[in-house]
């Protein structure tokens, strides 16, 4: 029983990209081990901006100072 934990930074992930990310690592799992896709269960869970920090900074600063997540063009 596969069971995969996504977490990402709360900044309006909609519902429709949840599912996106449910349906899509099901399949991966499915496709990679060889799993039930009815057995593989997964989490998303949201964290708060103050609550998240990296290289010794909590991510809302960062955004502060527009430094974000997206992929650069």
């Amino acid at each position: 029983m596969p069971f995969v934990k996504i977490e990402v930074t709360r900044e309006g992930v909609t519902r429709e990209q949840k599912q996106r990310l449910i349906a899509g690592v099901t399949e991966l799992i499915t496709e990679v081990l060889d799993k039930d896709p009815s057995l593989t269960h997964v989490l998303i869970r949201e964290v708060e901006l103050d609550d998240w920090g990296y290289a010794g900074e909590q991510v809302s600063v960062l955004r502060e100072r527009g430094i974000t997540a997206q992929k650069q063009a």
